[in-house]
């Protein structure tokens, strides 16, 4: 028994880097039109961005977080903080890269 635990114990700590989600994984946003899927793992590791980077001033929490609309983004808020068409491609562009149907 104690070596099964054992056993058991030592897999889950090799296993863990394994199963280890980037950030607060994937995070789904209800929407009209469309629901938006936001990686946490293509903003951190794919575009190298460090959590700071979002969550000092943009989200500090999902609690705290308010929606914001397309204009909204259009004019620098929440995503067109960065998707500006500089920094990273434009929220007035390619919808089908957020919005799912």
């Amino acid at each position: 028994m104690r070596m099964n635990v054992l056993a058991a114990a030592v897999f889950l700590a090799a296993a863990s880097p394994a199963l280890a989600v980037v950030g607060g994984g994937d995070v789904t946003m209800k929407n009209k039109g469309g629901d938006v899927a936001f990686s946490h793992e293509a903003h951190v590791e794919g575009a190298s961005l460090d959590c700071r980077a979002c969550h000092a001033d943009l989200y500090t929490s999902s609690r705290q977080h308010k929606k914001v609309s397309m204009k909204e983004m259009q004019k620098g808020k929440s995503c067109g903080a960065c998707h500006d068409g500089k920094k990273a491609f434009s929220v007035k562009e390619n919808c089908s890269n957020c919005h799912k149907k």
